[in-house]
């Protein structure tokens, strides 16, 4: 700890290098938190997407239409994905991953109230430091000021030391504890994408069955779409 400037102000290197470890970790870990449960709102809105696709492709079709049973299957299983969305991944999701970070972020509060703490003594301390330094410098005409003034400094220098002392010990332990917190979290969260993309990816692939064998270009069936489309006489006014 130093003394430094004009105002004489106290100086911790080794505070400051915690509190900005600290402080990287505390917006790295709300970011994480909110960017979380961005993704897990936003998969829920691409199968809820989904659904109402289905449900209107399916009205395109009915069951005599040559991609009709297919319409159909389509809609039975975006319906499923949506459902396994909104219920085990959610609830899975919310467990192993927004509910421990959420709970981690829930600790910043309570440091940040003791940061401020710490802060505030230190003010307090440094402010009764000056005050004795120009009673040294300047004595009083009371020779009580004096003596009465160092015993402030001591008190004051007690409680900002063991706040600080308290931080510089708590700050790394608070730093360290982002693994058995945020590595779990980190392993559930690929999982679930795993999970969701793997059962998505089998039940839409178990769609190709029912459309026409893939010897049927599709591109040239377009062309072949909007070349009777340009034909028509509607379609050619200027």
């Amino acid at each position: 700890m130093q003394k430094v400037g004009a105002t004489d102000k106290t100086v911790d290197k080794d505070y400051d290098a915690e509190l900005a470890r600290f402080r990287t970790l505390e917006v790295k870990t709300d970011k994480l938190a909110k960017e979380a449960k961005g993704y897990l709102d936003a998969l829920r809105a691409m199968t809820a997407s989904q659904k109402r696709i289905a449900d209107t492709i399916h009205h395109f079709y009915d069951e005599t239409a040559p991609l009709g049973l297919c319409g159909s299957k389509y809609k039975e299983v975006v319906e499923r994905l949506d459902e396994d969305c909104r219920g085990e991944l959610d609830t899975s999701f919310r467990t192993t991953v927004l509910e421990p970070l959420g709970r981690f972020c829930a600790y910043f509060p309570d440091v940040n109230e003791a940061i401020k703490r710490r802060q505030k003594k230190l003010l307090d301390y440094d402010a009764i430091r000056s005050k004795v330094s120009k009673l040294v410098d300047k004595p009083s005409e009371d020779p009580q000021r004096l003596p009465k003034a160092e015993a402030e400094l001591n008190n004051a220098r007690e409680i900002y030391e063991n706040l600080n002392a308290n931080l510089l010990a708590d700050l790394p332990r608070i730093v360290e504890l982002r693994v058995p917190y945020v590595d779990p979290s980190f392993e559930a969260l690929v999982k679930s994408q795993l999970k969701f993309c793997q059962d998505s990816h089998e039940r839409l692939d178990s769609l190709r069955q029912y459309f026409p064998p893939e010897s049927e270009k599709l591109d040239g069936k377009v062309e072949d779409v909007l070349q009777q489309m340009r034909d028509l006489s509607i379609c050619g006014m200027g």
